[in-house]
C-alpha cells in the first residue's frame, strides 16, 4: 500500500511539471483507482447452518446443510461438514429449520386497507396512503413474502414507498410496483364515487388507441416497472359488472405492445370470460383474479402461455367477515356473485395445466395473511410442491430473468424464509414463517427467542 501511495505521489509530481495533457490525467485517475480498489473490503461472509434446505423446483428436502452469503447474494449451498468456519464469519445457526427462497406475491395492494376501498377511502389523502404502506410492507416482509408485485396505488404512493424501501428508509419487501391502474372512463380503474360536480378521473384513465400509448409512456415515466391495465369491470368499485369487458382488444394490444418495447410486464385485472380471452390474445404477461371466465377462455390461457395469479383466499375471507366489514353494500352483493363461481373456474384452469403465480389482492384482506392463498390452492387440487412453486419458481419466471429471486442457489439474491417442519407435506406451515432474511440482511428471528 505505501508502495502505491509513493506511485501516486510520483505521478501527481510528473503531471505537474509536464505538458498538461490527456495521458498525465490518466495515469493519475488509474492509480488512484487502484488505491480504492485496494483499500476495498470484500463483503462479509454469513453462513446459515440450517436442517434442512427445500430445492422448490425439484421437492429435495436436503439435511444438515450451509448456505454461504457475500453481500446480498447466495455464493454456495453444501453440506454443513463441506464449510468449515472460517475468521469473521457471521454464523446463523437453524438446526430444527427448514430453508425456503423468500416469497412472492405477485399481486398486493400495500398502499391499500379494506377501509380504503369504499367511501371511507375518499377522506385517505395520498400521503397517508404511502404511510399505511410502510405498516403494510414491513407486516408482508415479516409474513415471509420478500418480493411483491404491487398492482395499482393512488398518485404513485407505491412508487414512493418502493424507492423508500430501496433507501432503507422504510422496512418492507423488494417492490415491482406499477403506479395508477390503467382503466376506461367510468371503469373499475376510475373513481366513481363522487358525484359528478367534482370531475373527477382516476390517474390512469384513458380511452382509445392513442391515448392509451400515452397513459403507458406516462406511468413509466413516473417510475412503473409493471403495467396494469383493467380489462373488465370489479368487484369493489361502483357501477361497473365483472362481467363486462372494457379495453377493446385493439387498445390492450397497444398497451401491451409499447409496455413491451419499454421492458414492461403487463397485468391485466380481468374476472369475465371475454376479458380474459382478450387480455390473453393481446399478450398480456398475466390474468388476474379470472374467477368468472368459462371454459374458452382457460383454453386461451393454455395456449397462448398467460400466467393465472387466481386471488383466492380474500373469497374464504369474506365469507367469514363481508357482514361485519365497511365495503358498501354494492360491493359486497358483487363479491358473495364472485366467490360462488370462483373456485370452480380456477379449479377447472388448475386442472388444464394453466400456468398460476402466487398473487392475493392483499388489501382486500389485513396485509400478512398473504401465506393463507396457499391452502386455498391446495384444497383445489394442486399439491403442496406445486403452490409452494407458484410463489416461488414460477413468480420468478413472470417476474422476468433481471429478479434473482425464487431459488436458493448460487448467485440469486440471498432472500431466505425458515420454517419448522415440512411445508411440502403441510402448506399451512407457511403461515407461521420463524425467519426471514431480504438480499442478506434478517429482518426476523424467531428462534433467536427461544
Amino acid at each position: 500500500m505505501e508502495a502505491l501511495k509513493d506511485s501516486i505521489s510520483q505521478a501527481r509530481e510528473w503531471c505537474r511539471i509536464s505538458r498538461p495533457g490527456v495521458v498525465a490525467a490518466v495515469v493519475l485517475a488509474t492509480l488512484a483507482g487502484m488505491a480504492i480498489t485496494a483499500g476495498a473490503q470484500a463483503p462479509k461472509r454469513m453462513v446459515i447452518r440450517a436442517g434442512r434446505v427445500l430445492n422448490v423446483r425439484t421437492g429435495e428436502l436436503r439435511a444438515n446443510q450451509a448456505m454461504v452469503i457475500e453481500g446480498d447474494k447466495i455464493t454456495q449451498i453444501a453440506p454443513s461438514g463441506e464449510v468449515p468456519a472460517a475468521p469473521g464469519d457471521t454464523t446463523i445457526d437453524l438446526p430444527d429449520a427448514t430453508l425456503l427462497p423468500g416469497l412472492i406475491d405477485m399481486h398486493t395492494h400495500l398502499t391499500f386497507d379494506l377501509n380504503s376501498l369504499g367511501y371511507q377511502g375518499l377522506s385517505i389523502s395520498t400521503a397517508r396512503e404511502a404511510l399505511h404502506g410502510a405498516r403494510n410492507a414491513r407486516r408482508t416482509l415479516e409474513a415471509g413474502f420478500t418480493t411483491v408485485r404491487n398492482l395499482g396505488a393512488k398518485d404513485y404512493a407505491d412508487i414512493a414507498l418502493r424507492d423508500a424501501i430501496n433507501d432503507g428508509d422504510v422496512i418492507g419487501p423488494r417492490m415491482v410496483a406499477s403506479g395508477p391502474a390503467l382503466g376506461i372512463t367510468g371503469g373499475h380503474c376510475d373513481e366513481n364515487l363522487l358525484p359528478p360536480a367534482f370531475h373527477f378521473q382516476g390517474a390512469g384513465v384513458a380511452d382509445g388507441v392513442e391515448g392509451v400509448q400515452h397513459k403507458v409512456r406516462e406511468v413509466i415515466k413516473y417510475g412503473a416497472e409493471v403495467i396494469k391495465i383493467c380489462a373488465t369491470g370489479g368487484v369493489l368499485s361502483k357501477g361497473d359488472d365483472p362481467n363486462a369487458s372494457q379495453y377493446t382488444l385493439e387498445e390492450m394490444k397497444a398497451m401491451v405492445a409499447d409496455a413491451h418495447r419499454l421492458g414492461r410486464r403487463v397485468a391485466a385485472h380481468a374476472h369475465g370470460a371475454e376479458g380474459v380471452r382478450w387480455a390473453s390474445e393481446a399478450g398480456v404477461d398475466s390474468v388476474e383474479h379470472g374467477h368468472l371466465m368459462d371454459d374458452a377462455a382457460i383454453v386461451t390461457l393454455k395456449k397462448n402461455g398467460t400466467y393465472l395469479v387466481p386471488t383466492l383466499f380474500l373469497g374464504e375471507y369474506m365469507e367469514k367477515n363481508m357482514e361485519r366489514s365497511d365495503v358498501p353494500e354494492f360491493s359486497k352483493q358483487k363479491m358473495r356473485d364472485v366467490i360462488a363461481a370462483m373456485r370452480k373456474n380456477i379449479g377447472k384452469a388448475f386442472a388444464a395445466g394453466v400456468k398460476v403465480a402466487f398473487g392475493t389482492d392483499a388489501a382486500v384482506y389485513p396485509h400478512g395473511l398473504n401465506a393463507g392463498e396457499f391452502h386455498v390452492y391446495v384444497n383445489l387440487g394442486m399439491t403442496p410442491l406445486a403452490a409452494i412453486q407458484t410463489a416461488t419458481s414460477n413468480a420468478s419466471d413472470l417476474l422476468g430473468p433481471k429478479y434473482l429471486v425464487g431459488s436458493l442457489e448460487p448467485g440469486r439474491w440471498a432472500d431466505v424464509i425458515a420454517v419448522d417442519g415440512d411445508p411440502t407435506k403441510d402448506v399451512t406451515i407457511l403461515e407461521r414463517v420463524k425467519f426471514v432474511m431480504k438480499g442478506g440482511a434478517v429482518y426476523k428471528n424467531d428462534y433467536a427467542k427461544r
